[in-house]
């Protein structure tokens, strides 16, 4: 798409959706240059200014695109570049149609011909970014959220699939936590995990379970429909999804009452819970014989805050099953190094009566699979935590 001569609209210049993972490295790029173009030109995302590899991927451009909110220059075309920008970007089909696209791209961002993982991270952060700038248009009440289906096989004997429906709503781009809007690569395998061997887990006859972080709510929602299933389960256990961020909140009870339409609140309960401080009243008021948590770690603090919130949550023979995601790359390089730093023996709680420690007990390697999380993410450590 020239933006000073021939005007191409998304629908036209974008490689179709069902060629994305043999179009080039190069059309990824200009692609996502030429929508950041027209939906953000006054909104640069922050790997442009603090990410090195970001300058890696613009130089795969011999010439740069021109906004027309640079020069605004009418010889050079300025003025109209603008007003055809300003066209397109009200054009809801075109809209509707780039949304579809960005989505399929991040979903096959695995399978994109990149052979560096620096450039697969920034045109995973870039997409992302661009689609969360429709959510923070206010042009028209349209809803860009995405529905996801999930599916989960079971180990139990003539059992249906654990099936789940998710509103993932675009991130803001202005609150660092509101990723919980999205469902990450994390959940997803836990969720996989939890369905294939309950048992391993200690479902068995778990009377109550609170979700740290909860996000989306798939990990809760997977729950809520397996625990009746388990042949050892004599009453309807409790899930808590609890979460921090009221845009998260509110996502996380459409998504209950969308897989709960008939009892949503008696299917899955929430609770807004700040690990920080942590006020435990309400569903939280008693301690709770399961803890669980995915992908909730994003800064060295997070995992001392958890580890400190789950020892006040639990009683002496409970569980806390957390699963962190490794990225090796990126602005999250190594945070999952910070949980078991958290745990270090002289910082963990005690018991003072029994003086039992609250401590990793186990610690799990994952392996990533293809096709699900980001690309920065390389796998996942699943630790068991209590009190010994």
């Amino acid at each position: 798409m020239s933006l000073t001569g021939h005007y191409l609209t998304p629908t036209s210049s974008l490689p179709p959706v069902r060629s994305l993972v043999a179009a080039s490295e190069e059309q990824i790029l200009s692609s996502l240059r030429n929508l950041q173009t027209i939906y953000c030109p006054l909104r640069l995302p922050v790997t442009v200014h603090s990410d090195p590899r970001f300058k890696r991927v613009v130089s795969a451009s011999t010439t740069p695109v021109d906004s027309g909110y640079v020069s605004h220059d009418e010889s050079a075309g300025g003025v109209d570049a603008e007003a055809a920008i300003a066209d397109l970007r009200a054009d809801v089909f075109e809209r509707n149609y780039v949304i579809r696209w960005l989505t399929a791209l991040i979903a096959r961002v695995e399978e994109l011909s990149i052979e560096s993982e620096s450039v697969r991270e920034c045109v995973l952060d870039d997409a992302a970014f661009i689609l969360s700038s429709f959510s923070d248009s206010t042009e028209d009440g349209e809803d860009q959220s995405i529905t996801r289906d999930f599916s989960f096989q079971t180990s139990l004997p003539d059992s249906n699939p654990v099936k789940v429906q998710l509103n993932d709503a675009p991130l803001t781009g202005v609150d660092h936590t509101d990723v919980g809007l999205q469902s990450w690569g994390a959940s997803i395998i836990l969720s996989e995990l939890l369905c294939l061997d309950p048992t391993r887990f200690g479902l068995d006859g778990v009377s109550t379970v609170v979700e740290l972080g909860a996000g989306t709510g798939l990990v809760s929602l997977t729950l809520a429909t397996l625990l009746p299933q388990l042949p050892t389960s004599t009453t309807k256990p409790t899930v808590i999804a609890t979460d921090y961020h009221p845009a998260v909140l509110d996502n996380l009870r459409a998504n209950i009452t969308t897989n709960f339409p008939s009892s949503p609140s008696s299917a899955v309960q929430t609770a807004l819970l700040d690990w920080s401080s942590p006020s435990l009243t309400g569903p939280l008021s008693s301690p709770v014989d399961m803890l669980i948590a995915a992908d909730v770690i994003y800064a060295p603090e997070h995992a001392q805050w958890l580890r400190d919130c789950a020892a006040r949550m639990l009683v002496p023979s409970g569980v806390f099953w957390l699963i962190a995601t490794v990225r090796k790359s990126g602005k999250f390089e190594g945070i999952a190094d910070t949980v078991e730093a958290a745990f270090k023996i002289e910082d963990c709680p005690r018991y003072e009566s029994t003086g039992r420690v609250f401590r990793i007990l186990e610690k799990t390697e994952v392996e990533k699979k293809r096709g699900i999380g980001r690309g920065d993410e390389s796998g996942y450590l699943l630790f068991r935590i209590g009190w010994d």
